[in-house]
């Protein structure tokens, strides 16, 4: 290959690196929840506005700490131009983030912190104050009184710890005439949810309230509570907002619903790394606002948006 040749060659390989879309490697905690879906139902929104590819994949269950560091890794490999991730542990995914972002990939966490700093942006709902919201919703519908259990998440989880320590503060500051009994985990587990539920309902069958963190595990005290017929006695505040959930708080098994905004979560994490590779700044830390849900709320318009964003639209392709 003569000189002129090898300088056109190089130029037209340069011009087609600049000219291909950024890929952007989205890892969130699982795929098997609703939550999940609207997130990625976000991720894909912003990489049909900003011009991207999105790579989704995530573990099947929240607790697969292993496997959610194999698609890290594995994506790290690919070389991928951005990674947005939701750890599944706050310490076991560090090891795997942090060699990402010291070989010059910006990374974004979302929803779910880390114990390291290397990262670029934090993309979260405000979690200790979604704990303390819920603290309040429950304290106002026992009207400051009463025994409440905590059907808690996974370990490990920054999230729903959070949540559930915003809570507990929550209470302990606020509302002198309520008790917390009983905590247990669900282990992002609607099946064992139920039965730590049960458990609970088991030792305190005069229990007044329930405050659960997560999905599966408002999902699983909500089965229980429905089974002992105790809808309306036992005052269920769960967080997120499954059709499930929404159902059982239109007919009056939940009582109230701390709901964030998965879809922005999904497109926000993607927005952020776009910025970075686009030379810009993107804020380091992005804190999201929780809000309470009522049976009486379910007909604004906004709150329906809120808790059906147009998911179909962005996966359906």
């Amino acid at each position: 290959m003569n000189r002129r040749s090898f300088v056109f060659v190089s130029l037209a390989a340069a011009a087609c690196q600049r000219n291909r879309k950024k890929v952007i490697a989205v890892i969130p905690k699982a795929t098997s929840h609703m939550f999940w879906l609207s997130v990625q139902a976000g991720a894909m929104a912003a990489a049909e506005e900003l011009n991207v590819e999105v790579l989704w994949n995530g573990p099947a269950q929240e607790t697969e700490y292993s496997r959610q560091i194999q698609i890290v890794d594995s994506m790290a490999a690919r070389r991928v131009d951005g990674l947005a991730i939701a750890a599944t542990e706050r310490k076991a995914l560090v090891q795997s983030v942090e060699r990402v972002f010291d070989s010059g990939i910006p990374v974004s966490v979302f929803d779910s912190g880390l114990d390291t700093e290397k990262y670029t942006s934090w993309v979260a709902t405000d979690n200790v104050e979604g704990g303390r919201l819920g603290a309040r919703t429950l304290a106002g519908l026992l009207k400051g009184k009463g025994r409440v259990g905590v059907v808690m998440h996974a370990p490990g989880s920054v999230s729903t710890g959070d949540r559930e320590k915003g809570f507990e503060e929550a209470i302990a500051a606020e509302f002198k005439g309520i008790q917390v009994v009983a905590r247990q985990f669900g282990q992002s587990d609607r099946a064992r949810a139920r039965a730590a539920t049960e458990n609970i309902l088991t030792a305190f069958p005069s229990l007044d309230g329930l405050f659960c963190s997560s999905e599966p595990s408002t999902v699983g005290a909500a089965l229980a509570v429905k089974s002992r017929e105790l809808s309306g006695k036992v005052k269920i505040v769960g967080f997120d907002a499954a059709d499930s959930m929404v159902e059982d708080l239109r007919g009056g098994t939940i009582d109230a619903l701390i709901v964030q905004d998965p879809f922005k979560i999904g497109y926000e994490a993607v927005h952020t790394l776009v910025q970075k590779l686009n030379g810009k700044t993107p804020p380091r830390r992005l804190d999201l606002q929780a809000r309470a849900v009522r049976r009486e709320d379910l007909n604004n318009p906004d709150v329906r948006q809120l808790l059906s964003p147009d998911v179909k639209r962005y996966l359906n392709k």
